[in-house]
């Protein structure tokens, strides 16, 4: 008899799991305790095991679709040929609720297209009208766009990773919560979003299929990953742009930390071409936590981003500078003018400076080399931090690389004083 695979539920508030890549194909044989799929909710990503012996078949979700917990995704069967599971007798069209609608937006003269990076609000989700409802990257940025009205996330009508014409419509925004909030692809075209019932159930959302060639990367520009991958290539100390190099797809996965594991190192000849700057700087007390909060409370500035670019803007001593500032699943580009103790975010520029933030993550050291531009790192050391500067040789001088490096630590340790 069949073996239902079915959407586990990963936390207690859990309602749908999406899928993130399936590990096994329709028909190929699977024994337990095999990795048949990665699932990712709003927490985590995980991994789910096979619990029986057989035959995968009757795969009903794919990768990319959002699907309900309990629901039976596929079957364990006795044989690769086993019939697919039959349609619930009282399955009905999906419809698109009705509500105002939010279009691909067009963020450069030359632009016919947007590459849907993610959505920072899940189907059902209430949203106000200032709230970042998605992510979007042209071929010189990658910026956040706000809902533009208050209501509910009703429909998201583009999935993430698809390149979406300007102007076609991606999401519905309805006054009222929906029962049975829709999930689409752009791939199933253009919909009016008009409609005359709502759906009995999600609907399958269609699958983003990895492309023949991966997509450049722009400077400063964003690697498509899932967020399981992401945090491996972080924890190993590895640089997912080496896929994109050596010409792998994207989306990446966590499969395809172990192909970028066994890629051979550069040799020390190339490493040796590029001569570099690197110094590193220890804060014995974290001052910027205490100084983000006196920020949000006395300034009404919320931004920690924002927060970080200025004080590294101030400490190039350049007057306006531009400043990227990088963490994980984050990257974003922000002008301070050197005077500030915050600075605006811009949609697109060429960076002074990148400043990864790498507080929260498991890395405590790094060696990169130099890059297009300089780098200040943020890792985290006891109760405080450390910085670590890189540049090449031809970008900074060792004096002045050493004055940046030694003003962005006292300011890190010390804010309040950036004001005075």
């Amino acid at each position: 008899m069949p073996l239902d695979v079915i959407m586990p539920a990963l936390g207690m508030a859990q309602d749908t799991g999406l899928i993130v890549a399936w590990h096994k194909h329709p028909g190929e044989a699977v024994a337990v305790g095999d990795v048949l799929f990665e699932v990712e909710t709003d927490k985590a990503t995980m991994e789910v095991e096979a619990q029986g012996d057989g035959f995968l078949t009757g795969v009903a979700a794919e990768a990319g679709q959002e699907v309900p917990v309990g629901q039976v995704i596929a079957q364990i069967s006795d044989s690769a040929e086993a019939p697919a599971p039959a349609p619930a007798p009282d399955a009905k069209p999906y419809a698109i609720p009705e509500g105002d609608t939010i279009i691909m937006p067009t963020l450069g003269m030359a632009q016919d297209s947007g590459l849907l990076v993610r959505w920072l609000k899940a189907p059902g989700d209430a949203v106000q009208a200032d709230d970042p409802l998605f992510e979007v990257e042209t071929d010189k940025s990658t910026v956040e766009v706000a809902a533009g009205q208050d209501g509910f996330l009703a429909a998201t009508l583009a999935d993430e990773g698809e390149d979406v014409p300007v102007g076609q419509i991606i999401a519905i925004i309805s006054a009222e919560k929906p029962a049975n909030p829709v999930t689409r692809s752009a791939a199933q075209g253009s919909v009016a979003p008009k409609v005359v019932e709502k759906p009995s159930q999600a609907p399958p959302r269609a699958s983003v299929a990895k492309p023949e060639h991966p997509a450049p990367i722009a400077p400063g520009g964003r690697i498509l990953a899932s967020p399981k991958a992401r945090r491996l290539a972080l924890e190993q100390g590895l640089d997912l742009a080496r896929l994109v190099a050596a010409g792998h797809a994207q989306p990446f996965h966590a499969s395809d930390i172990d192909t970028l594991r066994a890629m051979p190192v550069a040799s020390a000849q190339t490493t040796a071409a590029a001569p570099a700057r690197r110094l590193t700087a220890e804060i014995a007390q974290d001052g910027f936590a205490a100084f983000a909060d006196w920020a949000a409370q006395e300034a009404g500035i919320s931004d920690s981003d924002a927060l970080l670019a200025g004080l590294a803007a101030a400490s190039l001593g350049q007057g306006d500078a531009t400043i990227n500032v990088q963490a994980f699943e984050r990257d974003r580009l922000f002008v301070g003018d050197g005077t500030q103790a915050t600075a605006q975010q811009v949609p697109e520029g060429q960076p002074d400076l990148v400043l990864r933030d790498l507080r929260f993550t498991a890395i405590t050291a790094l060696c990169l080399g130099p890059e297009d531009q300089p780098v200040l790192t943020l890792t985290r050391s006891g109760t405080g931090y450390a910085v670590t500067f890189e540049c090449a040789a031809d970008q900074m001088s060792a004096p002045r690389a050493i004055a940046v490096l030694s003003a962005f630590a006292g300011r890190m340790q010390q804010p309040l004083r950036h004001l005075l």
